[in-house]
């Protein structure tokens, strides 16, 4: 397991950014498309926040551990409107497309840190 002290300026932080993005999308996803499922706006907030502490997380300190639970969340929310109940609803298409961006973030991150050939140039 890779753990670093801190990585702000190196750009998987970006990766980092833009997952904190989705979560805060989920967060306000309820209100912004009107969900009327209370389990599809729960999901939607509860799995938000823990994506938005899983990416603030890692952007100040890097752990392979956070991005394998982010891949999670993602799946998770790929899987949720079928177990939840929640299928075929603005609900379900927010908590897909948001599990795949999550997951593909998370993958692309740890893809990127444990690449041998990647070398970050010093900026």
């Amino acid at each position: 397991m890779i753990a670093r002290q801190t990585r702000w300026p190196q750009r998987q932080a970006a990766l980092d950014l833009y997952t904190l993005a989705c979560g805060v999308f989920l967060l306000i996803a309820p209100w912004l498309f009107g969900f009327v499922r209370p389990l599809g706006r729960l999901d939607a907030e509860l799995v938000g926040l823990a994506v938005i502490a899983l990416s603030i997380a890692a952007i100040f300190v890097f752990a392979d551990w956070e991005e394998w639970l982010k891949v999670l969340l993602g799946a998770w929310l790929i899987a949720a409107p079928w177990l939840l109940g929640f299928a075929h609803t603005s609900a379900m298409h927010v908590s897909i497309a948001m599990g795949l961006a999550v997951a593909f973030l998370a993958l692309l991150e740890l893809w990127v840190v444990h690449d041998p050939d990647y070398a970050p140039s010093a900026s």
